[in-house]
């Protein structure tokens, strides 16, 4: 909600360390607030007209990261993201996300499959759908879109039929 951009802008700005190496979009950071409360208003419109959703997470009144789906892999897939703050991290927080966001698209009616996609690079970003159980595809080129990227995309799909929610940290 535009009402957020603040909080949101405050979170991104204590994160850009930590997401500058692997977030290409960090680089037009930081917003002015105007621009970041169209920004915020835009992704309701696109969400509204069936596009990608966008999220914020927060724990409590603080913003604690990011997530998405994305329409851009298929006419019946979408792609998971996310983002946490550092002051989050190593909490499952990022796992508890990409698992509400994978059972949001399952629900969504045409949705047979969503995938995770990271730079190698990012072994991290790795765990969450490892954990999740999602299936390994394998490595493609990419463009690097931030400083540590390889260029190296590794990409991980869970198909409709397999989701079972997965006992994680709830």
């Amino acid at each position: 909600m535009p009402d957020d951009a603040e909080a949101l802008g405050r979170a991104v700005a204590e994160s850009t360390d930590h997401l500058r190496p692997w977030m290409g979009w960090i680089a037009e950071e930081p917003l002015a607030i105007e621009r970041r409360r169209e920004m915020l208003a835009g992704w309701e419109r696109e969400w509204a007209q069936g596009g990608d959703a966008i999220f914020g997470v927060f724990v409590g009144d603080r913003v604690a990261g990011g997530g998405g789906l994305h329409c851009r892999i298929a006419p019946d897939g979408l792609e998971l993201g996310y983002w946490i703050h550092p002051a989050f991290l190593r909490r499952g927080l990022a796992t508890r996300v990409a698992e509400r966001l994978a059972d949001a698209a399952f629900t969504l009616p045409g949705i047979t499959h969503v995938e995770i996609h990271h730079d190698k690079a990012n072994r991290a970003s790795a765990g969450v759908p490892r954990r999740l159980g999602f299936e390994w595809l394998g490595e493609a080129s990419d463009e690097p879109a931030a400083p540590a990227e390889l260029g190296i995309e590794w990409r991980w799909r869970m198909d409709r039929g397999r989701w079972r929610r997965p006992p994680s940290a709830s």
